[in-house]
């Protein structure tokens, strides 16, 4: 990858107002040191800390007080990160997809051909839905028929919100061309 676009901030460089801009991600129950840091993004992200304040808000809600389960929340935003090349957000996702028990088989199975004799109509249909979501901006009726079997009216709101969330984070990550943390390597399924 060539280089930033936007250089990311150190935090020591980090406006004040950063703090309180991250303040929405903390997680309710702490996380293991092991996780990545996530600094090349959220260094990107201190060059606009009211934007980031706005943002990460509502990206706290998509996982912390969702109404779709953590393995559909998880495997949403890979497949999202997935189908736009966004090896960033793949990567620092599937750390948390292994917390929420995804196989590493799965959480590699989510880049590839949906094969529904792996997935199951449920995440099938929420897989589909993805796809549709990031090349048309719609569900098809026979996806979204399969999803009204499954999900609850506020699931379906979460997902497509889900889905636009990380869509939008994809397009950050590629248009300021964020270079992968050192704490954030390539993931591989082995």
């Amino acid at each position: 990858m060539s280089d930033p676009r936007l250089e990311p901030l150190r935090p020591r460089e980090w406006p004040p107002e950063m703090r309180a801009a991250l303040a929405p991600l903390t997680p309710p129950t702490p996380r293991a040191p092991d996780h990545p840091k996530g600094l090349n993004l959220l260094g990107t992200f201190a060059r606009h800390p009211a934007l980031t304040a706005a943002y990460h808000g509502f990206v706290a809600h998509l996982l912390y007080e969702s109404t779709l389960t953590d393995r559909q929340r998880e495997l949403t935003i890979l497949r999202v990160a997935g189908v736009r090349g966004a090896d960033y957000e793949f990567a620092q996702h599937v750390v948390l997809a292994l917390d929420v028990g995804l196989t590493r088989d799965e959480i590699a199975a989510v880049r590839g051909d949906i094969d529904p004799n792996r997935w199951g109509s449920s995440e099938t249909a929420l897989l589909s839905a993805v796809d549709e979501l990031v090349n048309d901006a719609q569900v098809s009726e026979q996806t979204y028929q399969a999803l009204v079997a499954e999900l609850t009216d506020q699931q379906l709101l979460d997902l497509v919100f889900t889905v636009g969330a990380y869509d939008l984070l994809a397009m950050v990550l590629h248009t300021f061309k964020v270079q992968l943390d050192d704490d954030l390597l390539p993931w591989s399924p082995s």
